[in-house]
């Protein structure tokens, strides 16, 4: 019988307890800081406005460690809240910023090896900068990969440009996990603020997902490790309409391969909050694409993540391929990094 707690939870996010000094070169940015109010409790605070309240589960190895079991979770992958990758920063700034959040995920990762490992960032909006700290953090660090976000200042993850990134990370054997940011619609929205996270984020995804099919980027890469996060959003309804469309319409079969074909190439967490939802993943794109996911800290996480993977009636092997084993081959944990 497969044991939740053996699980690894591939959605988790850090905020350091402190961010770098606002330097005078940044001034006028929306340079983000933390404002502490109590020992436990702080702001996330971007252009002098409260992005965010936070707690220290957010930057603290012990808090997180005791929640972890009482998830069902045995390991966490850390990665930034995406508030913070700040594509909208200058390139230099961008990269201070990097640099102190790596290090940062890679300071927690040491402190409790056996139960983290760490995606970083990379300022995506210059592509030698992102270039340099993907090496910095996958040689020098020793973290997995790092968390892009499903648009960078408006271009999609398929669009060319982008492209010497992916290829250093094919290269890198680094893994990429996209995660929804700042997305497209938001002028539509009719509700409060929150909707962006509830509404918003599933059809940013579902368009990141379908640039990187329409886009022939595992064409060019295809050792490329790329996941997204939220069961990959509102992708898994567009796809039966991409297939038939690349069936029925010459132009679109001419212009990339079969979506079906590369969407089972791609991982998805589970974080979908229903078991019905879920058995839609699996019956979309396979138990072998699959990762547990639950958003910790954060108040939309999922507090019980394994809970309908283990209650799917799915076979031992196939639960454990949710639980962890899918986890492990996106992150490349029996690969090694070559090093100079």
């Amino acid at each position: 019988m497969s044991r939740p707690c053996c699980a690894i939870d591939v959605h988790t996010h850090v905020v350091p307890a402190h961010l770098p000094d606002e330097r005078p070169e940044f001034a006028g940015l929306p340079w983000p800081s933390i404002r502490h109010t109590d020992a436990c409790h702080a702001q996330v605070i971007i252009s002098g406005k409260n992005f965010r309240d936070i707690d220290d589960a957010c930057w603290s190895v012990p808090r997180r460690t005791e929640q972890m079991s009482g998830m069902g979770v045995g390991m966490q992958v850390l990665s930034p809240m995406p508030e913070l990758l700040s594509y909208w920063l200058p390139p230099h700034a961008a990269s201070v910023l990097a640099r102190h959040v790596n290090e940062t995920i890679a300071e927690m990762v040491r402190a409790a090896p056996d139960r983290f490992h760490g995606l970083g960032m990379v300022p995506m909006q210059d592509m030698d900068a992102a270039e340099r700290e993907l090496e910095h953090a996958m040689r020098q660090l020793d973290l997995k990969g790092v968390e892009i976000a499903t648009n960078v200042n408006g271009v999609a993850p398929g669009h060319p440009s982008l492209e010497p990134f992916f290829a250093a990370a094919e290269s890198l054997g680094a893994a990429i996990f996209v995660h929804p940011l700042r997305p497209a619609g938001m002028d539509r929205l009719v509700g409060p603020a929150n909707l962006e996270q509830v509404v918003a984020f599933p059809c940013e995804t579902a368009l990141a997902i379908a640039s990187v099919i329409t886009g022939g980027l595992l064409k060019r890469h295809p050792r490329l490790r790329i996941g997204f996060s939220h069961g990959g959003g509102a992708f898994g309804q567009v796809l039966p309409r991409m297939q038939h469309a690349w069936s029925a319409m010459a132009p679109i079969k001419a212009a990339m391969e079969e979506p079906r074909a590369i969407a089972r190439k791609l991982f998805y967490d589970t974080l979908v909050y229903d078991e019905t939802a879920l058995r839609f993943l699996i019956d979309s794109y396979g138990t072998s694409q699959l990762m547990i996911g639950s958003d910790y800290p954060f108040s939309i996480m999922d507090r019980q993540p394994t809970r309908h993977a283990t209650g799917l009636g799915l076979s031992d092997a196939e639960t454990d391929q949710l639980l962890f084993k899918n986890a492990e081959r996106f992150l490349g944990l029996d690969r090694v990094v070559a090093r100079p």
